[in-house]
């Protein structure tokens, strides 16, 4: 999806605009529009949205645009952005362990 989004820009001569500042604007942007979404609704609303076809549709295209912009930023600066999750997720790890649970916990 990377590489065909690059292309996407590069056919379009948009590789000019997609610096790191532009496209870390543009994933701000397209992330507050995905909030805008659910900014009034309750937790029970938003855990339902998907049940109306149109604010389905409507969220999966932010979503889109949200990743879009971040995979684009990343091919920009060439990060792997699936390993750059998998580091995280190892910091994570370490600094957030699991809290101790007693064996007969659940029983």
């Amino acid at each position: 999806m990377r590489d065909r989004l690059v292309e996407f820009a590069r056919v379009r001569d948009w590789g000019r605009y997609h610096t790191p500042k532009n496209l870390a604007m543009a994933l701000s942007v397209e992330a507050s529009e995905l909030v805008e979404i659910f900014q009034w609704l309750t937790p029970e609303e938003s855990a339902r949205i998907t049940a109306d076809p149109e604010r389905a549709q409507h969220v999966r295209e932010e979503v889109a645009d949200v990743l879009a912009y971040l995979l684009q930023f990343c091919a920009t600066l060439d990060i792997d952005p699936l390993t750059a999750l998998a580091d995280k997720i190892d910091r994570n790890e370490k600094r957030f362990p699991p809290p101790d649970i007693p064996a007969t916990a659940g029983r």
